[in-house]
């Protein structure tokens, strides 16, 4: 058998004090060279420290959010309806008009991420607590966009990328055009995210295409509009997903993530994980735009 691990909840569940990497390192003090794991009552992907000053929105950010206490969260989805074409001047000959309602239901999937250290980190608090802090839980940022836009192995998240009633739009090649062409292709897609009623107000995109409309003086007009991007290398260079974010989707986490250090000779590995949903309520209010 193992050694037993040193398994609690925090001393400062709101964190108030102390970030969960200070907290993981004062329960592997208390393990005295054992194994130890946290217990968090905040999502962890949201407790990155630089976020505050270095401001990059991640696919949660975009989104409403709530927490599942229990089992899986029931809610209602709306799909298109039969007859849904472009918008009219009246009310009957809009999309919505004849969206139809349907009771679903949201499942929390667990995510993580595990990184190898050496063991001699346990012997050094402050430098564990810092690892923790600024590389690991940036590494479950990524998996958690990754999970949002993709999917789940075990398929409660979908994806935003895969999701049922989602509009896919062409637009001409633009990849290699001034970021002008591309911007114009990225405001008609905003404007057929709002053909089915909603607000566009987010884009996911990946860093090349965001940096070329930086370069274009392009963010100011994107910014007034109320457009919160997300830079992500888990969508392809030539793909843009626009949505309405906070009406169509709702990010569901759990109670607790968990940190823990465990280790094995001359080596150790840290791990953080986290139950995480997602409800889809509109899929119709996003369009995938390939450029």
């Amino acid at each position: 058998m193992g050694a037993p691990v040193l398994d609690y909840l925090i001393d400062d569940p709101a964190l108030r004090e102390r970030g969960p990497g200070e907290e993981l390192a004062v329960a592997v003090a208390r393990a005295a060279g054992g194994d130890a794991a946290v217990r968090v009552r905040r999502p962890l992907t949201a407790l990155f420290p630089l976020a505050s000053t270095r401001p990059r929105p991640t696919v949660r950010e975009q989104t409403k959010g709530g927490t599942v206490t229990g089992g899986p969260l029931r809610y209602v989805r709306e799909l298109p309806g039969e007859g849904g074409g472009a918008s009219g001047t009246a009310y009957r000959a809009t999309p919505e008009a004849v969206f139809r309602a349907s009771a679903a239901k949201a499942e929390l999937t667990e995510i993580s991420v595990a990184v190898a250290v050496p063991a001699e980190l346990r012997r050094d608090p402050a430098l564990l607590a810092r690892f923790v802090e600024h590389r690991v839980i940036v590494r479950l940022c990524t998996v958690e966009n990754e999970v949002l836009l993709h999917g789940s192995g075990d398929g409660a998240i979908t994806g935003l990328l895969n999701l049922e009633g989602l509009r896919r739009l062409p637009a001409p090649d633009v990849l290699d055009a001034p970021a002008g062409t591309a911007l114009d292709a990225l405001m008609a897609a905003c404007a057929e995210v709002e053909e089915t009623g909603g607000s566009c107000d987010g884009l996911v995109m990946h860093p090349a295409l965001y940096w070329r409309l930086v370069g274009a003086g392009a963010l100011p007009a994107l910014d007034s509009a109320g457009l919160r991007i997300t830079r992500t290398r888990m969508i392809a260079r030539d793909r843009v997903l626009l949505g309405d974010f906070r009406a169509g989707v709702t990010l569901l986490d759990g109670e607790e993530s968990v940190l823990a250090l465990r280790g094995d000779g001359d080596a150790a590995t840290i791990t953080a994980s986290m139950p995480l949903g997602l409800a889809v309520h509109l899929p119709q209010h996003f369009v995938l735009l390939s450029l």
